[in-house]
This record gives C-alpha cells, sequence and structure tokens, in this order.
C-alpha cells in the first residue's frame, strides 16, 4: 500500500518531552502496526501519560517527531482519525452536560462549523452508548455517574468519532470486573475491525489477552516488543521495583 496511509499506523521517534526542569520522556521511539492493541506499562510518572498525549497532539515534544498513519498528530486529530481517553479524573464532574452530549463531541469533526447533529451523528451515539452498556443513561448528567461510568463515557466517546487510532490512558481505572470485562471486548471488536489501539495499564492481568504488543516504560523505553516478552519478572523488577515473584520489595 502507497500513500500517507502505509506503514505504521503509530511511529513515534526519539521523542524528549520536558516540563520546565523535568524530563518526562527522553528519546523514546515505538512503531505500532495496524490493527494492533500495544499496551504501555510502567509506574506512576514513567510518562505513559504524557507520551499519550504527545501522540494525540495535545503538547508539543522537545525534541523528535510523531506520526499518526503517515500524517502530524494535528493533522490527524483534525481528520478525526486519532481518539484520546484521558483518565477519568480529568473529566469535570460539574460540567453542566448529559451524556449524551459528552460522546457527540466526538462527531463534531463531521458536522461542519455549526456543530448541528444530523441523523447519522445521533444514531453513532446511540450505538456507541449500546456498545459500552450505558444506552439508558443517555439524558443523565455526566457528574451523577460512577468512575466507572464515566470512564465508559468516553470510551463511547470516541467510538463515536470511529476513529482509526485509539489512546487509552488507564481505561480500566475505577471499573469493576464486569465493566472490565465487558470494555475488553469492545476493545478486542474493534481491533478485529481492523483499528489500533495504544492503551496504558497497571492491570497486568488483563495486559497478555488485549495486547500483542507491549512497550515498558520508565520515561525512556526499558522494553518492547511482543507482550510475553516484555512482561517478565525481570522486566518489571526494572521498572516497578519487584521481585522475580512479582511481589513489591
Amino acid at each position: 500500500m502507497s500513500g500517507p496511509d502505509a506503514g505504521p499506523a503509530l511511529e513515534v521517534r526519539d521523542l524528549t518531552v520536558r516540563y520546565r526542569d523535568v524530563v518526562a520522556l527522553d528519546g523514546v521511539s515505538i512503531s505500532v502496526e495496524p490493527g494492533q492493541a500495544c499496551g504501555l506499562v510502567g509506574m506512576n510518572g514513567s510518562g505513559k501519560s504524557t507520551l499519550l498525549q504527545a501522540c494525540a497532539g495535545l503538547l508539543r515534544p522537545r525534541r523528535g517527531t510523531v506520526r499518526v498513519l503517515g500524517r502530524t498528530p494535528d493533522e490527524a486529530r483534525r481528520d478525526g482519525l486519532v481518539g484520546y481517553v484521558p483518565q477519568v479524573d480529568q473529566v469535570d464532574k460539574d460540567f453542566p452536560v448529559v451524556v449524551a452530549d459528552v460522546v457527540l463531541m466526538g462527531r463534531y469533526h463531521r458536522m461542519g462549523g455549526r456543530r448541528r447533529a444530523r441523523p447519522e451523528d445521533r444514531a453513532a451515539v446511540d450505538a456507541a452508548l449500546d456498545r459500552v452498556g450505558l444506552a439508558d443513561l443517555a439524558g443523565r448528567q455526566i457528574g451523577r455517574l460512577s468512575g466507572g461510568q464515566r470512564q465508559r463515557v468516553l470510551l463511547a466517546r470516541a467510538l463515536a468519532q470511529d476513529a482509526r487510532l485509539l489512546l487509552l490512558d488507564e481505561p480500566f481505572t475505577g471499573l469493576d470486573v464486569v465493566s472490565t470485562e465487558a470494555v475488553t471486548a469492545v476493545l478486542h471488536g474493534l481491533v478485529a475491525a481492523g483499528a489500533t489501539i495504544v492503551v496504558s495499564t497497571h492491570d497486568l492481568r488483563t495486559l497478555p489477552d488485549l495486547c500483542r504488543t507491549s512497550v515498558l516504560l520508565h520515561r525512556t523505553v526499558l522494553a518492547a516488543g511482543p507482550t510475553a516478552d516484555v512482561v517478565t519478572p525481570e522486566n518489571l523488577a526494572l521498572a516497578f521495583g519487584l521481585d522475580r515473584r512479582g511481589s513489591v520489595r
């Protein structure tokens, strides 16, 4: 295949991000092929959220490049090709908007300057809420949901967007076992349909089933490749300070 979509769905080269004097990412390079789910693993402060935000075009790196389907992150976001699902604690619970309207925001790039929803936009919102099991809460104010429900609303917004690359920051936070299984099933379905997913997670139990490849991060890439080769006791000890049995030292 030729053209701007040829090659990796996500390609990061020598990415360095600083917050004043703090180096959040240092020379990070990763590549994710189309139609794959890739896990980002690392302790808090390892740079996972920073990497996802840089890939979504939400912050500017000090050095390095990011390409999303052959485009810059800004171009990919403008065209609705990349969807970003932040951690649920970044949602303003007091914002006076109902669930369906939050999900509708994922359709803005298709709605023109007046932001007038068409029947197909409403249908996409209904379908996305149904897929995450929240169809009956479409009219509820976002702040009246539990943390796990708000997380599923953010996923529904990305589904309604119909993005080809999804960047998910700790999407299982606050979810019970049943909701985790439901969200995992949705993500499996997306990958089966050809979407690409990059997901940061602390849930090492879910990771092998969901992600074919993984990246172990601690401001730089410690290991990358097939998940079984990356998530080893030795590598986890390097990243998390665990012993070889997987217990915290």
